[in-house]
């Protein structure tokens, strides 16, 4: 998401633009192959059940970068969503439109080679093959329309900074219980091959069960790995949570209660793992 009001020239006014597929270059397939390889090697037995059942059904491991009308046809047989290109970050406004109309917004380019690792930017490899496989989950895909739909009203509360902080926490860095443990689907976990690791392996991060309002209380870091994880019992908990919460009532109680730390932790919170904080000791916080 961004600031920005104005649509770049080649944008429509909703900010879409043509995938353009045919202009990726072999190189630019290669390095999606790459990352596509690792990534899913990694995650077997890490991820969430619904995250590799989306990488199946969609065919999301056919060599190259995914032509986003195919990869929509598909999707939208199983659950009514369908991927459209953009530019790079788009407005709030826009953002939670296409949401709420099942359209998730992809950058339509891709790191270079010397990115593998990091990218302040989220590219086509972000979008698509760390948030569409969850898209074809249809409790899931409900929560991220939910979401949406959420994200318009916020805007007239004033309230987009805790809104913000539920996407963060779930959509991009959520943890769910699973066959007896931890799994990740968050879309910044999935395709990022460290923190693929360091979510459920290092000892630093505090990880907690999920709560709405701890949630949406809770800052977060965008420069490096998480301090805290908010763990879901299951998402359709997470669903329901989402729908039968009156969130404006909600953004008043939270105006009244401090924000808080990515390292906090409170006397109530169901801590699943109490964190060391050494790989977060000595940085600098950024909200």
């Amino acid at each position: 998401m961004a600031d920005i009001v104005s649509p770049p020239p080649e944008a429509a006014p909703d900010w879409t633009v043509p995938q353009d597929w045919a202009r990726y270059t072999a190189h630019e397939h290669a390095i999606w192959d790459l990352l596509f390889a690792r990534q899913s090697a990694q995650l077997e037995g890490r991820a969430a059940k619904a995250f590799l059942r989306g990488l199946d059904v969609l065919h999301l491991s056919k060599p190259g970068v995914p032509e986003f009308r195919e990869l929509s046809d598909r999707l939208g047989a199983l659950t009514g969503w369908q991927v459209v290109a953009v530019p790079g970050l788009v407005p709030d406004a826009v953002f939670f439109e296409h949401l709420a109309n099942r359209r998730f917004p992809a950058g339509n380019f891709i790191r270079s080679a010397d990115q593998l690792d990091y990218l302040q930017e989220p590219d086509v490899f972000h979008d698509v093959f760390g948030h569409v496989p969850m898209l074809a989950d249809p409790v899931f895909a409900d929560y991220m329309q939910a979401y949406g739909e959420g994200g318009l009203r916020s805007l007239g509360f004033g309230a987009l900074d805790k809104l913000a902080r539920l996407y963060w926490y779930t959509v991009e860095f959520g943890l769910v219980r699973e066959q007896g443990g931890l799994r990740l689907f968050g879309s910044g976990i999935v395709s990022s091959h460290g923190e693929s690791r360091f979510a459920l392996d290092d000892p630093s991060p505090n990880r907690i069960r999920f709560d709405l309002v701890r949630v949406m209380r809770t800052r977060y870091r965008i420069d490096d790995y998480q301090q805290v994880y908010f763990v879901l019992d299951s998402f359709e908990d997470l669903l329901r949570q989402t729908v039968e919460t009156d969130f404006a009532p909600l953004y008043a109680r939270l105006e009244a209660l401090p924000d808080l730390a990515p390292d906090a932790l409170l006397p109530d919170d169901a801590i699943i793992t109490h964190g060391t904080q050494e790989y977060a000791r000595g940085k600098v916080l950024i909200d």
